[in-house]
């Protein structure tokens, strides 16, 4: 019986996808990488960031202004849940000797000109310092104060309006021509895990298994062989059955972590969790899908195995930067808005936020979706592509060598029949 094309074509892919199985299942490294960092990165940081939201952080003033405008907003700042004025100190020294001794995350100074200025109408100036060993502290400090700051703005204004001769109405419908209801539906109490690891899920994804498959390459390439090499039966004619058959192996994987990070994680630490089953499903497969050809394409520029951690230090901030969920990706300057569109994360990231913690549905983040599929289309071109230079270049290389050794056997021979001729004569 003849086999068709169709039937050659998965048997060939089955080859390949049970060749890379083994390979990934005996080195040790890439393993570690996978399921350690696949199963404990997302654990590790959600205990590190639990306390997603911290009240009270107490905090030294230095009131050099003492007057009724300084203590007013001491006392509304007090009044805050971010901040808790533990001590009130007499001069920078002390404060600052509080601030050592770990008693106090911040310290907040009023200069001797500060009610002077308001009472001129002059721009009035007061400091604050952070304790950055968490960013729990400077965020607490920076919300508490900008809270207090906007409230005194606001009311500063409605008073120089009433002693221009408006009416208490009138002044405050020129202060508040617009007016507007505050709502955060999403993250209610401001949790700094909330807001971060839900990008940072995603993002693991995509890392761990970049780091692991550029370890896999790195090391190949360390023992003189190829991910590349093409099975004698395929006669150089399969790249996409390489392609596909090396990555089902990470994508079944991926899956299965993608569905640990996704969805039990979040269920585990009390994420919301207002996307659809369905939908999540939907994101995973696209995401990972498009993760294992983008990976495949870069990983091929790894020569070595170490190589992997150094680009870890160095892209995984970028990565979660580049998201928008640190800053909004409309201020992006044009450069890092195009650089973005080169990880999946960016656009997986963004999709993930919107279905899980906002609830939107596929219609609403079809606009990642495409970008990702196109993304998918694009690095599983790039990566067929790495694999037939890197077959082409593999067997020219092989071509070379023989001719090579042709010829040195060919030059000892013509030595060794001069070397016998001339015995002979002797």
């Amino acid at each position: 019986m003849k086999e068709t094309y169709a039937r050659k074509w998965l048997r060939d892919a089955l080859g390949i996808f049970n060749l890379e199985l083994g390979r990934l299942l005996r080195d040790g490294g890439v393993m570690i990488i996978f399921v350690v960092a696949g199963f404990l990165y997302p654990i590790l940081y959600n205990f590190v960031y639990k306390n997603g939201v911290l009240e009270d952080t107490p905090i030294a003033v230095v009131d050099d202004a003492d007057c009724s405008d300084s203590r007013r907003m001491i006392r509304e700042m007090d009044a805050t849940r971010e901040i808790d004025i533990a001590y009130r100190c007499t001069d920078m020294q002390q404060a600052r000797g509080l601030f050592q001794e770990r008693k106090v995350n911040g310290i907040i100074y009023f200069p001797e000109d500060f009610g002077e200025r308001l009472a001129g109408e002059q721009t009035a100036v007061f400091s604050i310092y952070a304790d950055m060993s968490s960013f729990l502290y400077y965020k607490n400090l920076l919300m508490g104060s900008e809270f207090v700051m906007l409230h005194e703005i606001n009311n500063i204004k409605v008073e120089r309006f009433r002693f221009d001769g408006l009416t208490d109405q009138q002044a405050d419908a020129s202060v508040n021509t617009v007016l507007y209801d505050d709502n955060n539906p999403w993250n209610r109490a401001f949790s700094y895990s909330i807001f971060l690891i839900s990008a940072i899920l995603m993002l693991i994804i995509q890392q761990v298994m970049f780091y692991g498959m550029s370890m896999s390459v790195g090391t190949m390439r360390e023992e003189n062989r190829s991910f590349a090499s093409l099975p004698d039966t395929l006669s150089g004619h399969g790249v996409g059955r390489v392609v596909l058959g090396r990555g089902a192996v990470y994508w079944l994987l991926f899956m299965i972590i993608g569905i640990y990070v996704g969805l039990i994680v979040p269920a585990m630490f009390g994420f919301p969790q207002r996307g659809s089953f369905r939908d999540i499903m939907v994101l995973l497969m696209i995401f990972v899908t498009v993760c294992v050809f983008f990976c495949m394409s870069w990983s091929t520029l790894v020569t070595r195995r170490e190589s992997a951690f150094i680009l870890f230090l160095f892209m995984s901030p970028v990565c979660i930067f580049l998201t928008g969920c640190s800053w909004p990706a409309t201020a992006f300057p044009a450069f890092w808005k195009w650089f973005s569109y080169l990880f999946p994360s960016t656009f997986g990231c963004q999709a993930f936020i919107n279905l899980n913690t906002a609830g939107a549905d596929l219609e609403i983040v079809a606009p990642q979706l495409r970008a990702l599929c196109i993304q998918g289309i694009v690095y599983f071109v790039v990566a067929c592509g790495a694999v037939y230079v890197e077959n082409f270049v593999i067997k020219r290389k092989d071509r070379i060598d023989e001719v090579r050794k042709g010829m040195e056997q060919r030059i000892e021979q013509r030595i060794e029949r001069r070397i016998g001729a001339g015995k002979t004569q002797i």
